[in-house]
């Protein structure tokens, strides 16, 4: 028999759990499970309950509230997923289980590994220096957007454009923006806006734009295509693919990265009204500016002169006073020339705003289409008074080689009677044979003798 040690080490329950608890969560620290999920639960409480499990074993697990909260997808019962957390006990039932805090779909770790990868290499390679991002135009008159034409991306791009400035104009590049091959449309569509056959669309700037998705979904914009035809854009660049959390390969290699697609837009144009404030305040500015040189050059001039009443004679004095008002006045042009051109930016700046005006190219459109139509019309009938002319002409030829113009001349023509066969010659009649002539007023029956 065995023997039973004295004064043993009596541990309580809860003792020998918690221990249990601390050995494990030491041994193993944070850790990554795959497995299938089951028994799902998400609480009221918003924690997630499930149970991740393979063909031999099973493992319970929790996700608390906080780390729910940011998951950008819902998990489901039969998914595949790889979670990461640290295993622990739940020492009130005894059970060991792992509490997870972040968890994604068996092979996005795969996808992730290679967005990274990818990153670091054309990072190393200069692709994302801030030294080689270009600032977008102050006031793009023609921007081009790469992006799928049925998408609710470029409807929020265009609403949110065309509010904060009516008279920019938008050209679409369709493109698929998931699925295989469409990594190469898009950079195709880069390089051809930046071709010299796009020269004639004068486009300001491209932008990249897609709602959001997964990694999966948005996996066309780090193609290593697309970052590099974005970075040899000679055209400046803005990225918005997906929401504000999402990072894509495009995104570092543009020159600006905007959260989502309605946010480029915002980036890519000021309001109309914050652009016509600026001008006038600007404006309002240098002729303070001009006016206070007037006066600063006025007060250095009058110390001078009274500098010459004092210490120099009557006939300098005269002297310096001419050429005080030689330079008032040369003062006075010269800032009357500046704020005269400054105003004449200004005004050319305006006009150039009015010219962007939807009304005003819906006129000269209008009017276009009118001469087009006039064109047209004065066209349809000149080709109809030909048609009548030729057909005129071809009448009268008719007209002269018609059996009837012949008569009148005063010819006639014999037929057999029965037969109707017009007599040629006098060979073709023998005595007896009955014939009528014709005559432009009549008829004759004969008999030959």
């Amino acid at each position: 028999m065995p023997e039973i040690e004295m004064n043993p080490k009596i541990y309580t329950v809860t003792e020998v759990t918690r221990r249990v608890r601390m050995t494990l969560e030491e041994a193993f620290g944070q850790v990554w499970v795959e497995g299938e999920i089951s028994n799902l639960h998400y609480h009221s409480s918003g924690h997630v309950y499930l149970t991740l499990k393979d063909a031999q074993a099973q493992l319970t697990a929790v996700m608390f509230r906080s780390s729910a909260a940011r998951l950008p997808f819902r998990l489901k019962d039969g998914m595949q997923a790889q979670a990461s957390g640290r295993l622990t006990v739940y020492e009130k039932r005894g059970n060991y289980q792992l509490v997870i805090e972040t968890i994604q779909p068996a092979g996005r770790g795969a996808l992730q590994a290679a967005f990274e990868a990818l990153k670091r290499k054309l990072e190393a390679e200069g692709l994302f220096d801030a030294a080689r991002k270009r600032p977008l135009p102050v006031f793009p008159r023609t921007v081009a957007v790469v992006t799928s034409p049925t998408g609710a991306a470029i409807r929020d791009f265009c609403r949110v454009l065309h509010r904060r400035f009516p008279g920019v104009r938008v050209i679409v590049a369709p493109v698929r923006v998931q699925g295989e091959g469409a990594g190469e449309e898009i950079a195709a569509a880069v390089d051809l806006l930046n071709s010299p056959a796009a020269a004639a669309l004068k486009v300001d700037a491209i932008a990249l734009i897609r709602g959001g998705g997964s990694l999966e979904d948005l996996w066309a914009f780090n193609e290593e295509a697309v970052a590099r035809a974005v970075a040899r854009s000679a055209l400046p660049t803005i990225s918005g693919v997906g929401h504000e959390v999402d990072f894509t390969i495009c995104d570092f290699a543009a020159d600006v990265r905007a959260p989502t697609p309605s946010a480029a837009a915002e980036l890519l144009i000021r309001p109309r009204d914050e652009m016509m404030g600026d001008v006038l305040t600007g404006s309002s500015a240098l002729d303070r500016v001009v006016r206070l040189a007037i006066l600063e050059r006025r007060q250095f001039l009058s110390q001078k002169d009274r500098v010459l009443r004092r210490y120099e004679p009557r006939q300098w004095m005269r002297q310096w006073r001419l050429r005080l008002d030689e330079m008032t006045t040369d003062m006075e042009t010269r800032m009357r020339e500046v704020l005269r051109a400054s105003r004449d930016r200004w005004q050319a700046g305006l006009g150039r705003l009015r010219e962007a005006d939807p009304r005003r190219m819906m006129l000269r459109k209008r009017q276009r289409l009118q001469q087009w139509d006039d064109r047209r019309r004065h066209a349809g009938r000149l080709a109809l008074d030909r048609l009548g002319h030729r057909l005129k002409m071809a009448g009268q030829r008719l007209e002269l080689l018609s059996p009837k113009a012949t008569l009148e001349r005063g010819y006639s023509i014999t037929r057999e009677i029965g037969s109707g066969g017009v007599i040629r010659s006098a060979a073709m009649v023998s005595a007896g044979k009955r014939i009528r002539t014709l005559f432009k007023d009549g008829e004759v029956n004969s008999v030959v003798e």
